[in-house]
């Protein structure tokens, strides 16, 4: 009994202290609080951000549409749509006109003997010399972790996806060279010749001793082959007619 009440005593006095308790948690509370009203401030000062972006953008797109649409702007003799006569005053869109200046147009690009140039080709080939062939290429570096699942080595998927070329001879070789030429000449020869250079020899298995052709069941029998498929196509059983006819 007196190890139960000294072991109470204890603990509410250094271990599970309730005063002790009670001042953290206003602690807390206090805290709480002052980051509640620093996000609020933040809020609100976020949205106002948002909304000042918002106008910038709105004004941005409208001052675009009247460089776009400049040509719209009154003139000294004839009133634009946005200045009509029936109006008390201008609409601010003619006021923007006014300021606004016209988009201009993208000037080509001309060259010393020649027209406008549309389209520009960079590295186009010549074929000028002969075809050069990547002997190898750098593998890209791996930076990432090998991914979960029965997936192969990155790098053996990257050796693999970047391997070297391996052109044949005939590709790689060009046609006036004199092996080349000299394979010419034997392929006219193999296309001359005969694909089979021995002669046909009739019955050359017949003295093989093969199995002898055995006739069916249905093929062989006491009067011999039967003529149902050359001659007729129907069975004819006299035996079993009920009349004569």
């Amino acid at each position: 009994q007196i190890q139960k009440m000294w072991r109470g005593y204890y603990v509410r006095k250094y271990i599970h202290n309730f005063y002790a308790l009670k001042k953290y948690l206003n602690a807390v509370c206090v805290k709480n609080a002052f980051v509640r009203s620093e996000l609020q401030e933040y809020a609100e000062m976020k949205k106002i951000e948002d909304k000042m972006k918002d106008l910038e953008k709105e004004e941005k797109e409208k001052k675009y549409q009247a460089r776009k649409t400049h040509y719209l702007l009154s003139t000294a003799q004839i009133p634009g749509i946005y200045n009509s006569p029936f109006r008390k005053s201008p609409d601010p869109m003619e006021l923007l006109l006014r300021k606004a200046k016209p988009l201009t147009h993208r000037k080509q690009q001309v060259k010393e003997g020649k027209g406008p140039v549309v389209y520009e080709l960079y590295d186009w080939p010549t074929c000028k010399g002969p075809p050069a062939f990547v002997t190898a290429l750098p593998l890209l570096p791996i930076g990432r972790q090998k991914p979960q699942g029965p997936f192969r080595d990155p790098a053996e998927v990257l050796w693999q996806r970047y391997k070297p070329l391996e052109p044949t001879l005939r590709v790689a070789e060009s046609s006036n060279s004199p092996p080349a030429k000299a394979r010419e000449g034997t392929r006219r020869e193999e296309w001359r010749n005969l694909i089979h250079d021995n002669e046909f020899l009739p019955f050359s298995s017949y003295h093989k001793n093969y199995e002898k052709h055995e006739p069916s069941l249905r093929r062989s029998g006491k009067y011999g082959q039967e003529a149902y498929g050359t001659k007729h196509f129907r069975d004819v059983y006299p035996t079993k007619w009920i009349a004569d006819k």
